[in-house]
């Protein structure tokens, strides 16, 4: 076999036989690939690699690889019968690494039935969203802590904006002058509540009307609200009730359910214009501020 490859400038050709056996040399000197194709001035990385074929390289040019500690950790903790799960938690690489290092063993041996596999996976599970919940719990905690007590100022501005997001507002196609707050938040409720007494706004000119699906706890979600703001039943409209559609899957459901509270200010107009007015007093200082 002859191949077409120039071996200087005169662009001689050299026997392929000839070529290997110069390259095999070479390669057991010690030579890498690249001063091999130097020095013989082969350019063809094919032909190159078929010149040293079957002849390991110098030790000096491999690469070490720093995950070759941890396949081979792998390999001898899956002969001892560990899981991708253990090898993983031991060794903190990814199952896909795993499943390449070790495809090739065998697979250890059921130590539990199916069931007892599942029971303790969702053990494992349970603990793990105890101590998350655990964690909320502290996070919320730390983060009420931190509030401490309200100024009347500080409320008046939590009022305004509390307002602005859930209550009704007028519109150039709708004049709707009136103040009415709308929320199932019993802690909107209050704060709600709490700002219009620092407004001076007396309870006697608040009505109160219960919204909720017809197919709920109607009469314990009017019992709740009416305790919540401690008002009787005088200060209380008629119900509204939702239709329900059957094609519809509700998810507000149980006893936490007690549908939303609707609380209206009489003779509210100018107070409504007071609120339009502090919200853009509000908006025009955060947009100025430093």
């Amino acid at each position: 076999m002859r191949v077409t490859h120039a071996t200087g400038k005169g662009g001689r050709y050299q026997d392929f036989e000839t070529l290997r056996e110069r390259a095999l040399a070479l390669r057991r000197e010690g030579h890498s690939l690249r001063q091999i194709r130097d020095e013989l001035k082969v350019f063809n990385n094919d032909i190159l690699n078929r010149l040293v074929k079957g002849e390991p390289p110098p030790a000096w040019t491999k690469r070490p690889n720093a995950k070759d500690d941890l396949r081979e950790r792998a390999r001898e903790l899956r002969l001892q019968g560990w899981t991708y799960d253990r090898i993983q938690a031991a060794l903190g690489c990814s199952k896909s690494s795993i499943s390449l290092w070790v495809r090739d063993l065998p697979k250890p041996e059921r130590k539990r039935t199916p069931e007892e596999a599942a029971a303790i996976g969702r053990k494992g599970w349970e603990e793990k969203l105890r101590i998350r919940d655990g964690e909320r719990r502290q996070t919320k905690e730390e983060a009420k802590q931190a509030i401490g007590k309200l100024s009347a100022r500080e409320l008046f501005l939590v009022g305004v904006g509390l307002y602005w997001a859930e209550g009704a507002k007028d519109k150039p196609y709708a004049r709707r002058e009136s103040v009415t707050f709308v929320n199932s938040d019993p802690g909107m409720i209050e704060v709600y509540l709490a700002w219009l007494d620092l407004l001076g706004v007396q309870r006697e000119r608040v009505r109160y009307h219960v919204m909720i699906h017809e197919n709920a706890d109607v009469a314990g979600a009017e019992r709740y609200w009416a305790d919540l703001v401690g008002a009787d039943a005088t200060a209380f409209n008629k119900t509204t009730l939702k239709k329900h559609n059957p094609r519809t899957v509700r998810k507000n459901v149980g006893e936490s359910y007690r549908g939303c509270l609707v609380i209206k200010v009489l003779k509210g107009a100018d107070l409504y214009r007071r609120i339009e007015g502090w919200w853009c007093g509000i908006v025009g200082a955060a947009a100025s501020a430093d």
